[in-house]
């Protein structure tokens, strides 16, 4: 096929977030380095919210000063609200994402408000990180069904996602949170909002509970979408989504890219080394297909 596909490396944020034990600071700055040496060239290395909540992210300024994450295009930070957004800019970052839903149930549990009042709320913050020369990425979560909610239909989906660029965001990542969906239903909201927003400024951000990440994601680019999120080892899991499984693997995904004839910058030895980084220095269990097949990793 010989096109590129761009990998946005999520597993030092949302692959982490959710983890009970703490977490070396030294070991967080251990992977954000191996992903680079892997080829990482977009990585979502933490985010600037409440310790309180999010206690895993306490340490993401130390984080970034030490893996050179200051004034790097292709890092990114997930901020909440405008302290967080100081704090981004007052580190460094070039980067930053906001997080909402197409379900308000999600929404309510997940950031204390429902879906047209987080798009109230991120407007401003949108707008005061566009003034402050920041590229902004918008996060839709429970793009096909919610664990409180059920079902979703496209047209929220594409609601969210339009209101979203209109507010300025350069690229909005889908979220497949639950991992229940299949291929046929991830085409119905991919189309959905592609009516709205351009492909090349979609990402798909999808979860593997199912053993349906995968063939979600060859889906996706099927219909043309060429940003994946993914996580080494198949890091994640939202503690707002009982059950959910964490992100698709990076190196699955890398395999699936180099199998097909895509283009990707990520090599794929020194991906797995990360992964291997993971189990040795985190304690984390990787569950990749692709790590337990080349490296005899745990699955």
């Amino acid at each position: 096929m010989s096109e590129r596909v761009q990998i946005v490396e999520v597993g030092p944020r949302d692959g982490l977030q959710a983890r009970k034990e703490p977490i070396a600071t030294a070991a967080r700055i251990g992977l954000v380095e191996h992903l680079r040496r892997a080829g990482a060239g977009r990585i979502e290395v933490g985010s600037f919210v409440s310790p309180k909540a999010v206690p895993r992210m306490a340490d993401t300024a130390e984080v970034m000063a030490a893996t050179g994450s200051r004034q790097r295009d292709g890092d990114m930070v997930l901020v909440a609200n405008e302290r967080g957004l100081d704090q981004a800019i007052e580190h460094g970052a070039r980067s930053v994402a906001v997080f909402t839903a197409a379900s308000d149930a999600f929404a309510e549990k997940n950031i204390g408000c429902t879906v047209a009042e987080s798009l109230d709320r991120f407007r401003p913050l949108i707008e005061k990180a566009k003034d402050s020369g920041l590229f902004v990425r918008g996060y839709v979560s429970t793009i096909t069904d919610c664990p409180y909610a059920g079902r979703i239909a496209p047209a929220p989906v594409a609601d969210v996602s339009r209101a979203l660029k209109e507010m300025g965001c350069g690229e909005i990542s889908l979220g497949e949170t639950l991992g229940k969906a299949t291929p046929a239903r991830i085409a119905a909201v991919v189309e959905a909002v592609a009516e709205h927003v351009p492909l090349a400024e979609l990402a798909a951000h999808f979860h593997d509970t199912y053993g349906m990440g995968i063939a979600n994601v060859a889906e996706a680019l099927r219909l043309g979408i060429r940003t994946v999120d993914a996580a080494a080892g198949g890091l994640g899991g939202c503690p707002f989504a009982p059950g959910a499984a964490g992100n698709v693997a990076t190196e699955d995904v890398l395999y699936l890219l180099q199998g097909d004839g895509y283009e990707c910058d990520i090599a794929m030895e020194p991906l797995l080394d990360a992964v291997a980084f993971i189990e040795r220095e985190m304690g984390i269990r990787p569950t990749s297909r692709v790590y337990k097949a080349l490296r005899g990793g745990a699955c």
